[in-house]
């Protein structure tokens, strides 16, 4: 019987959020007045949210006996929970493989970087995930190409300053995972995680944390000097979400850590209100 609320789920329709960095450089360019600039940031979010499914699902279908082990993955996975047979996963992701192939005839310049984020996840989902300090450098590695894939749908050049600040922003947010993780369950959800401790993820998220904030001031103070009035909100956003992480026990999943805390959406949204503001044509 085919659980068309189960099969949704497996896409992960919450997660497409970090798929919204594909729309910072239209933001920080300016270009967000500009109809055409806007419908291909669009278009380009849409076939990203698409291809980070088909990963999700890959993933899943890879580790579907480990997830039913997991106390928690057992029963929130749609194929560990067997809501969705594999062939269904199966029949579902190559779907979603097609549609990415079907954008790379209409929209070759950009899909070709979302093949290439594929691909990176293919080796992830089989070997990365399973090497310490690759597996998070290969997470942060797929938001630095959301953000190139956004440059390139409207044809601007990528900023050296946003690249390493995105770069380590997600190091930051890759290493907080990975640290809850191993808080809450031990080593018993991934095995890279024997390799790991609680203290050495702090270390790692404190150093990615820090160079976010130095790189993006950087940026702000040497390219977007109106935009100064932004980093405070940055620098909120940061410890908040460290706050969320420490204090209420969040942080396993960003996506959840974000959706569940008013203070952080209401950072994000303000920090998104400065920027256009300070960039408007």
């Amino acid at each position: 019987m085919l659980n068309i609320k189960a099969l949704v789920k497996l896409m992960r329709p919450k997660q497409w959020v970090k798929n919204a960095f594909v729309m910072a450089p239209l933001v920080f360019s300016g270009l967000f007045l500009s109809l055409e600039s806007v419908l291909q940031a669009i278009t380009a979010t849409v076939l990203f949210c698409i291809a980070s499914s088909a990963t999700y699902i890959l993933n899943d279908y890879k580790d579907v006996e480990d997830d039913r082990k997991h106390p928690v993955k057992s029963k929130t996975r749609p194929l560990a929970s067997g809501d969705v047979t594999k062939h269904q996963a199966l029949v579902l992701m190559t779907l979603l493989y097609g549609l990415v192939a079907i954008g790379l005839v209409i929209h070759f310049d950009f899909v070709v970087i979302i093949l290439c984020y594929l691909a990176l996840n293919v080796v992830y989902t089989i070997y990365l995930k399973y090497q310490p300090v690759l597996d998070i450098f290969t997470i942060a590695s797929g938001f630095v190409l959301r953000v190139y894939t956004g440059t390139v749908a409207i044809s601007v050049p990528l900023s050296p300053w946003m690249l390493v600040t995105t770069f380590a922003l997600a190091l930051y947010l890759a290493a907080i995972k990975r640290r809850q993780e191993l808080a809450k369950n031990g080593s018993s959800s991934r095995n890279v995680l024997n390799e790991y401790s609680v203290e050495l993820m702090d270390r790692y998220a404190e150093m990615s944390a820090t160079c976010a904030v130095i790189f993006y001031s950087l940026f702000v103070m040497t390219s977007k000097m109106d935009m100064v009035l932004s980093i405070p909100f940055v620098l909120f956003g940061l410890y908040r979400y460290w706050f969320v992480v420490d204090s209420l026990d969040g942080g396993e999943s960003p996506t959840d850590a974000l959706f569940s805390d008013f203070q952080l959406q209401t950072t994000i949204i303000a920090w998104v209100a400065v920027c256009l503001y300070t960039l408007w044509p």
